[in-house]
């Protein structure tokens, strides 16, 4: 009989080891997570639906266009009269908080992997295991450590959501033009001059795209998180699944869909403009 190798007995060990011996980092971790997503609902909530709607529609309008406007203005109307508010609102918020809390982990290290080949070589395999990795298995060390509600889904958002902007910022960084790095060096430009001033403004485009689908892994993973009580529209889901009533969940999923369209379109269109005034501009500037 082949003796099998304890992956399994390990990963738990691991499991057991961070709730056991890094409490006060996960304390730390579930605090931030509460905190920010309990702004974000608060903001989305110190407001009537109605002026949200309205305020996106005009967002959508000056960035993706009137047809995206109009689309806006009818499917979160159609989320509002549907009583479909609060869990939108809910759904937006843990979006953010994954989006924001991914960002913060994955640019640096995306700057990290383009600058150091070492740093490269570790990270490649981790992110091809992160996004390969099939998403119900996050849950389980999420709901280990952090037990249920919003920091679990946060968690296992973020092991989706980080790596896509990692690789992008890390590609773009990579494509900058030697040319340009050597004439700064050749101006006595120091490293992080090079990085802040030519780099990272000629790799906007590429960073601002990794924005966008960091956005969109975030909606994605907190739909499925709702298995483990993070709310919004995938517990809507869920519920329309346990109760086998398709039209109930027929309309939580066109919700989804609403918001999936608006947040692509929009940081689409943002991230143009943002290239186009910050990106080659800021180069051209310093040149």
């Amino acid at each position: 009989m082949i003796t099998k190798i304890p992956i399994g007995g390990a990963a738990e060990q691991l499991v057991a080891f961070v709730g056991t011996y890094l409490k006060p980092l996960v304390i730390t971790f579930i605090w931030i997570t509460l905190s920010l997503n309990g702004a974000f609902f608060w903001l989305f909530q110190s407001l009537p639906a109605p002026a949200w709607i309205i305020g996106v529609a005009i967002v959508a309008w000056r960035f993706a266009g009137p047809g995206i406007a109009i689309f806006g203005l009818l499917g979160l109307g159609l989320l509002w009269n549907q009583g479909l508010w609060g869990a939108t609102a809910q759904t937006l918020s843990l979006v953010l908080t994954g989006t924001l809390m991914s960002l913060v982990v994955a640019i640096p290290l995306g700057i990290a992997m383009a600058e150091s080949r070492v740093v490269n070589s570790v990270m490649a395999p981790i992110l091809d295991f992160l996004q390969t990795m099939p998403r119900f298995v996050y849950l389980i060390p999420a709901v280990a450590i952090l037990g249920l509600d919003v920091a679990p889904a946060v968690f296992a958002t973020m092991t989706l959501a980080v790596p896509p902007p990692t690789r992008l910022t890390a590609v773009g960084i990579g494509q900058v033009d030697p040319r340009m790095v050597e004439a700064a060096e050749a101006f006595g430009s120091t490293r992080w001059q090079i990085l802040a001033k030519i780099k990272l403004p000629l790799a906007f485009s590429a960073i601002m795209l990794g924005v966008n689908q960091c956005l969109m892994m975030s909606l994605s993973m907190v739909i499925i998180a709702s298995l483990i009580g993070a709310g919004g529209l995938g517990a809507e889901i869920l519920k329309a699944i346990s109760e086998v009533k398709a039209g109930r969940g027929l309309v939580a999923g066109i919700g989804v869909v609403v918001l999936a369209i608006l947040i692509d379109r929009i940081t689409k269109g943002a991230a143009a403009r943002l290239t186009r005034r910050w990106g080659r501009d800021t180069v051209m500037q310093q040149a």
